[in-house]
């Protein structure tokens, strides 16, 4: 009877040790649970803060443009958008040869490093064999580090005396003695302009936009290339029909970092575009673009019309910039609905 009195008591008291260790441990995991809610609440937190912070900075760079480019747009109206004279004398101002001139060398960049940037990048990711790959792939990556005072410079002591003694002849003999279109590729042959400027951000934003294009070509899966080389494809009917489907979203949008740089670039389009407040047909002539406007006049602006008029341009270029952006987006969802439908 007592040996078995004994052993109730052990099992009794073994019990109540499981039970105060099971209440221990479930104590625990309510802690840590608890921990671990406070720091998922807390990563949240922080996280949209950060995102939000973006947004009020972007806000706050809209709301002080306009505030800046009221009295431009009160005293000028919506005319100041297609008013062609720049005149600091007479407190006259219009933005008309500037936005020209953004839009076009922009356009002339964009015209011209696409196609090169894509040759690129098709090459480096199809075609160019190991041991080249990486010496090539770090030159351009190397090119998109080079800072833009430097492409200004090159431009204004290098290129623009070669373009001006051997290309801009050859453009005008030749492509300048076409109807219509010869317009473009006649008048002062100086070296600087238009034509130059757009030249000049072509070299500059193919490595972005090469270096982008890379990047989205190497994550294609290897098998859907393999599997249309095993149907018979050539590596031009791969690119079109597998890799160009499979990253247009990638292409798009490195082609639109190119164009955002294109657009804004400052030093390297002042050094070579000629800074004329002058509208012409000709791209050897030259023009003005709004960040060459503003890096030229901005410190020199005394008068508060003068300097509501460069906060103008400032905010019609963040407009320019997102009318783009917007574009593009609406495009590629555009894309996606057609191949939704087939």
């Amino acid at each position: 009877m007592t040996a078995n009195i004994s052993s109730i008591e052990r099992s009794v008291t073994d019990q109540d040790k499981k039970i105060v260790e099971g209440n221990i441990t479930d104590k625990a995991m309510v802690a840590t649970m608890r921990n671990q809610r406070l720091q998922d609440f807390l990563f949240h937190k922080i996280t949209l803060i950060f995102a939000l912070s973006v947004l009020l900075v972007l806000v706050g760079i809209i709301i002080s443009l306009v505030i800046g480019a009221w009295p431009a747009f009160h005293e000028f109206g919506p005319a100041f958008i297609t008013t062609v004279e720049w005149d600091p004398v007479n407190d006259k101002y219009g933005a008309l040869i500037a936005i020209a001139g953004t839009l076009s060398t922009s356009f002339i960049a964009l015209l011209i490093a696409f196609p090169v940037s894509f040759g690129i990048a098709l090459f480096l990711t199809e075609i160019c064999p190991a041991w080249l790959k990486r010496p090539l792939g770090t030159a351009v990556e190397l090119l998109a580090g080079v800072p833009s005072i430097i492409y200004g410079m090159w431009g204004l002591f290098v290129f623009a005396p070669f373009f001006a003694d051997y290309i801009q002849p050859l453009l005008a003999h030749t492509v300048g003695q076409v109807p219509v279109i010869g317009q473009l590729f006649k008048g002062p042959m100086m070296g600087i302009g238009i034509l130059t400027a757009g030249l000049i951000l072509a070299v500059m934003i193919i490595p972005f936009i090469a270096s982008v294009m890379r990047d989205v070509f190497e994550v294609v899966p290897a098998v859907l290339k393999e599997s249309a080389y095993a149907l018979g494809c050539t590596k031009w009917e791969v690119v079109r029909k597998v890799v160009l489907p499979y990253t247009k979203i990638g292409v798009v949008g490195g082609v639109m970092l190119g164009l955002g740089r294109a657009l804004g670039e400052t030093m390297a389009i002042t050094f070579v575009i000629g800074n004329a407040h002058k509208l012409s047909w000709s791209l050897f002539s030259a023009g003005n673009s709004i960040a060459s406007t503003l890096a030229n006049e901005f410190a020199e602006a005394d008068s508060v019309l003068h300097v509501s008029s460069l906060f103008a341009l400032g905010l019609i270029l963040f407009v320019i910039t997102f009318i783009v952006l917007s574009a593009a987006k609406l495009m590629l969802l555009g894309l996606q609905k057609r191949e939704g439908v087939k």
